[in-house]
């Protein structure tokens, strides 16, 4: 390469340094974090943070506070590992909710999801993960122990089984059906098939063989 050439293309290779470099150093260092969180690409994080320079900066204090809130404040119960700031939470502390039903799911985030319906007052046990021995993730690395002397201690009458519908959602029910059935505990699974108000046409195969076995008497 020449040199002519050389110093073309390192000015060419400069030039996004020099571009950002005009654009102020929080501005800068604020896009880079939210582009770390999932689902959010340098173009979303600089929507993000555009619209926050325009808002009142008790907005963006508010917000600040709220992010450290969660670092300080939110913790693990000891009981279902659930995330809360009471320990017990109010999910194993609350005498309005069913105890004799426990509802096990993946993660936390599961729980809020099923909360929203307001169709269950039983409890919660979070597992922590999926059973995925692709990613070296075994019922040892799960709270499946804990759930264990849950149920000799609670003595509850069912175990909801709500992990979700895919290979690692499914392994991990089958191997809790499994483990638990000698317990004298009845295990169900979550219902899944066809969607409210979705079509026949565009369901695939999967998803109308669970709906056809899930079916029930009207």
């Amino acid at each position: 390469m020449s040199t002519a050439s050389s110093e073309s293309h390192t000015a060419q290779s400069d030039e996004p340094k020099r571009r950002a470099g005009s654009i102020a150093g929080p501005v800068l260092s604020l896009i880079n974090e939210f582009s770390k969180l999932p689902t959010v690409g340098p173009k979303t994080a600089a929507r993000l943070v555009f619209y926050l320079l325009n808002r009142p900066r008790a907005e963006a204090q508010a917000l600040a506070d709220a992010i450290v809130a969660i670092k300080d404040r939110v913790r693990i119960c000891s009981r279902c590992f659930s995330i809360t700031e009471e320990d017990p939470c109010p999910f194993c502390t609350d005498p309005r909710r069913d105890s004799q039903v426990i509802c096990v799911v993946a993660e936390a985030k599961d729980i809020f999801a099923l909360e929203r319906t307001s169709a269950y007052s039983g409890r919660y046990h979070v597992l922590g993960g999926l059973i995925s021995p692709m990613d070296g993730v075994g019922p040892a690395q799960l709270h499946v122990k804990e759930l264990v002397e849950r149920i000799g201690a609670e003595q509850p009458h069912e175990i909801i089984l709500a992990t979700n519908p895919n290979a690692e959602g499914e392994a991990t029910a089958i191997y809790l059906a499994r483990l638990l059935a000698p317990l004298g505990v009845s295990v169900t699974r979550l219902a899944y098939g066809l969607p409210i108000g979705g079509d026949l046409d565009y369901a695939d195969e999967v998803t109308l063989t669970k709906a056809l076995e899930g079916r029930r008497a009207l």
